[in-house]
Order: structure tokens, then sequence, then C-alpha cells
């Protein structure tokens, strides 16, 4: 065989090639139909109750055809999501439109009424604009198709949705770290529970019984599931079990389960499974579900890439990360075992889907909402919220959770916290969240305290001179040290003397202080001499007789701070006869005072 490469040739394509068939959506002439979506399943819809028959003939025409290829309704639980939009705008017409028969019959007004029929029913703004975006695009779809069954009216409505401001929802919150605990440990525990149990062939009852007969009769049961996969009940091998346990008195319930549980994936081992992935990667609950037994690649350095699909991506769908890639604590090897404990499932029902589980005589690969699997696992762990009481888990909020975790991690910087989203985008919609307020609270009043904290050791310490002679600083008794003022630098203001007014902390240098009246207290700056204790006497005296003209709590926010300076620190630096004399100064010759126009309010 020769090594040399074979010479192509130049591909050819006939004018056929290039036809596509037109696509021949399927037409409804019923009431009762269903939809194969894109994703999740098969939806059932009915609307035969509804009234007028050719309007709802011609809604459930235009959610059939919002439901194809390239149409806005691609998962079954938003098919569902208009199915049930739909009755309550039935239910509306009933009440306030009866007499219509005709989709032609609607007007822009009914939709205005059906806006104020939702709040007049209690609908909060975020769920009636829900409902009402539905059912503008339903009539969109229906006047695109038959422009001749929209009225004019009605067409000039449908260019918006609502006439009102919009109201934006309140963000999902993320659960607390110590339930995110609970979720973890329960999770994990379960997922180990979850191997040994299907590395055995029998339940352990089964296998260890006394009876030879019950022994060897379940032995034939596990042996035909291996080779069929799940027996009905009229199998002959499960019936001759059944009646070995019942002539013996022997407990039954949920036999076949416990066999199959040995084999396959069950309904009630989901919740621990996608509770765990959620958690440890941050993926959406719906990309979890849809996972593929192939998404892992590029394994290397204890990381793998995590390939899934995002649907509510718009246009980018497909995306990647890296995860931890290690035993079956973390992600990457959760997936790996995943895979090969739904090995034997995926013999009888071949499927890329990661979840291949057994539930009600049948396997099952589309992962739908496990609400009462979800309730009793959170009860068979006894997994409590924050103020003790049982969780109502929500799978929906476990991305959150992630991101929360993270973010505190990471300590709030944001970039190390955006992975996979604009800063912008990971602020708003992750770190914005109620259960990180506190936090956000507590790190603004540290910083506050922590810009204060230095302003305050050095502005609360003015000197303070107890003798007019304090030309010389050995005279000078200051509250800090380090205090060498010349003389030549004092200025004479209202409440003490200024030894750097264009060298100010409230200022830029070489500007004046912009501080004015009795901030001049608590600045390094300030000189206090005996010359200024009348004017600090004034003062005192002005602040104590606001006691009766404010509350308790007014007067305290606004002089108890230097109240306490002059009381406490100012005056017990002079002498009783220094401060007599000013007392006596100012009955004979009280000072001009300086007040700003808040201070005489």
């Amino acid at each position: 065989m020769s090594t040399r490469p074979c010479k192509g040739r130049i591909a050819a394509f006939s004018t056929e090639d290039g036809i596509i068939e037109a696509h021949q959506p399927s037409s409804v002439s019923g009431l009762r139909f269903s939809i194969s979506a894109r994703s999740g399943g098969t939806a059932i819809l009915d609307f035969t109750d509804l009234r007028p028959r050719p309007l709802a003939i011609d809604v459930a025409q235009a959610i059939r055809r919002l439901s194809e290829i390239g149409g806005p309704l691609g998962a079954r639980t938003t098919v569902k999501a208009y199915a049930n939009a739909i009755p309550i705008f039935f239910d509306f017409l009933a009440s306030e439109a009866s007499s219509l028969t005709m989709t032609s019959e609607i007007e822009a007004k009914h939709i205005d009424k059906f806006e104020d029929w939702l709040d007049a029913k209690g609908k909060s703004r975020v769920h009636a604009f829900t409902l009402l975006s539905k059912i503008v695009l339903v009539f969109r779809e229906i006047s695109a198709e038959h422009p001749d069954r929209v009225s004019q009216s009605l067409r000039d409505r449908l260019r918006y949705t609502s006439a009102r401001a919009f109201e934006r929802p309140c963000p999902r919150d993320a659960y607390s770290p110590y339930v995110a605990r609970q979720l973890r440990d329960a999770a994990r525990a379960d997922v180990a529970t979850l191997m040994r149990r299907i590395d055995s062939c029998l339940p352990e009852a089964l296998a260890a019984h006394a009876d030879p007969t019950i022994r060897q009769r379940a032995l034939a049961v596990s042996e035909a599931v291996v080779r069929r996969g799940f027996l009905p009940r009229t199998d002959q091998a499960t019936s001759s079990l059944y009646s070995a346990l019942y002539s013996r008195g022997l407990p039954t319930t949920a036999l076949r389960e416990g066999i199959y549980s040995r084999f396959y994936l069950m309904v009630h081992d989901l919740p621990p499974l996608l509770t765990l992935l959620s958690l440890d990667t941050g993926l959406e609950i719906e990309c979890v579900k849809t996972l593929k037994i192939d998404c892992l690649t590029n394994a290397s350095a204890g990381t793998a890439t995590l390939s899934y699909m995002k649907r509510r991506a718009h246009g980018h769908a497909q995306k990647t990360m890296r995860v931890r890639d290690g035993g079956p604590t973390t992600p990457g090897g959760l997936i790996r075992a995943i895979t090969e404990m739904t090995r034997t499932a995926r013999q009888f029902h071949p499927t890329d889907a990661l979840f291949v589980f057994y539930h009600s005589c049948g396997f099952h690969s589309v992962v739908r909402h496990p609400k009462l699997t979800l309730s009793q696992w959170i009860t068979r762990h006894s997994i409590v919220d924050d103020e003790g009481r049982p969780l109502t888990l929500l799978l929906s909020r476990l991305r959150k959770t992630h991101k929360a975790l993270w973010y505190l991690k990471t300590g709030g910087h944001m970039t190390r916290f955006a992975v996979g989203h604009s800063i912008d985008v990971a602020a708003q919609h992750y770190a914005d969240i109620p259960s990180l307020r506190p936090l956000h609270e507590t790190t603004v009043v540290e910083a506050l305290e922590d810009a204060i904290r230095p302003a305050a050791k050095v502005m609360t310490a003015p000197v303070l001179i107890a003798n007019e002679s304090a030309a010389d600083p050995q005279r000078s008794t200051p509250l800090h040290e380090d205090s060498h003022i010349a003389p030549t630098d004092i200025q004479d203001v209202w409440l003490a003397s200024c030894s750097g007014f264009y060298k100010s902390p409230f200022s830029k240098s070489g500007a004046p202080c912009s501080h004015p009246f009795w901030g001049c207290l608590d600045c390094r700056n300030a000189v206090i001499s005996e010359r200024k204790l009348p004017a600090i006497l004034g003062f005192l005296d002005f602040i104590v007789a606001q006691r009766t003209a404010l509350g308790a709590a007014d007067w305290a926010a606004k002089f108890g701070h230097v109240h306490a300076r002059i009381t406490r620190q100012v005056l017990p630096s002079f002498s009783a006869e220094v401060i007599a004399a000013a007392r006596a100064s100012l009955a004979s010759d009280p000072p001009q005072m300086y007040l700003p126009p808040e201070t005489t309010q």
C-alpha cells in the first residue's frame, strides 16, 4: 500500500442539492394537543373549556407556531407557562366582555382592561406584567399570521406591552452559608451512600435472608433485571418472589424499587445530585439538568473543561467552564461517577443525557422539577433555614448561593468575583442581593470608622494654654505630644487661636480654613488660652439653653460632642480662679457671638 496521498477532486453539487423542503407546521383544529418542545420533553395542552371557541383555536395555533424551531418557546416549562396564562385572559373575557365571539372583535381597550383587571385581582406589578406580555406576544403572532383577524386598534396596541412604568422584580436571594453547609453535607453523604448502593446487587435484607427460597428467588429477579432492564408486575420471577414473601408474612412494600435501586438511579436520588453539582459549579439548575455524558474534556492538572448548554443565552447557548476534576467530592469526579452509575440504564434507554433514572415502571432522561422529592429529602435530613424552620428548597437559588459564597471568599473584589460575567452584571445580579446586604452595610460602617478614626486621632488634640504667656512652649499644656507652636504662627479666631489657618486639615494646603464655628474645638491647629475662655463659656451657656428647645436625642446629636469637649477636656485644664474670672468677664463684657443660622432655629 502506497503512503503517497491520493489526488483529490473538486466537489460538485447539483441544483437539487440546494433545495430545502419547506417546513409544514401541523395545523391545530382541536383544542387538546401536545407540543414536543426542543428541551424538556412533551407538553400537553388542553383548551377545550375556553370560550369563544374561534378565539381559542387562533390562540392554540399561535402557541403551536411560537413553539416551532426558531420560535421563542423552546422549553417545555415555557410552553406550559403560556398555556397557564391563556385561561386567565379567557376568564377576564368571560367576566368583562362576555359578548365577544371572534378574534377580530378584540380591541385595544380589552388589553388595557385586562391589565386593570389583574391589578384588581391583587396581582403584583411583576406578575401582571409577565401575564400581559404573554398575551401580547400571542396576539402579535396571530396578527402576523392572520392580519385580517386582528383589528387596527389592537394592532396599534400590540406595539408595546404596557404603558405603565416597568417595576423591577426583587432579585432572587441566596441561601446563607449556614444553609449551604447543611445542603452540601447532606448531598455528599447521600452521594457516598448512593455509590455504595449501586455497587451491590441485592438489598441487604434479601441477600442475607435465612430462607434459601427467598434468597434464590431474589437472585432470579436480580438476574432478570440485568437481562431485561425492568420487569412488569406480571413477570414470573417477580410474582414468585412476592408469593414467597407474602406467604411468610414479610413486607413487600417497594420491593421492586429496592431491587432496581441496586442497578439504577431513582427519582429520589436526583435532589442531592442536582444540589451538589449546582452548589459546586455555580451552574444554573436548568443547565445542570441538561448535561451530557461527554460534557467533560481536556482534563489536566486536576481540572477539566465542562461543556454545557444555556438556552437563554441568546445565540451563545454553548458554553464552557473549568471545574475541579478529582474524587467524587469534586464536580468532575461527581459527573464521572454519575456516568458510571447510569451505565446499566443506558443499555435499555440509549441517550446521551447525563441523568438517566428509573421511575414509575420506566426509564427517564428528562429531569423536571422534583418538588415532592425535594421536600422529602429536606425532611429526611432535617435541614432548616436561618430561623430554624424546615427549609423550602428552591433549586434556582443554588447558583446565587454559589456566587454569594464566592463573593465572601474573594472579599468582594469585583475583578476576582466577576467570573463569566462583566463587572456590571456581576455587581447588579449577583452581588446586590439581600443576603449580602448586611455585609455591605458592615463594610460601609467599617470604612467610615477607618476614615474617621485617623481624623479623630489627629483632630481631637487642641493645644490648651493655661497662661497667656504661652509664647514659651514649655509653659503650654498640649493634649498630645510633639506640639511645637511658634508664636508668630498663631492667628486669632472665635473660640480659639489658630496655629495653622492656611494649613487646615479641612482644606487644601495654602487655602484658608473652611471649617467654621465650633470645629476649632476638634482641630489640631487650635490653641485655647485664658483669653478665649469667655467666648467658650458663652457658647457653653448657649448649648445648655438649647436643651429646652430640642429633644434629648436631637440635642445629643447636635451638641453632645462639643458639650463633652468643653466640660471634660477644655475647662478642667484651667484653674477654678481662671474660670471664675472668665465668667466675670463674660458678664461684664460679653464677646460678640458668632452663631451660624442652624443654631438659631
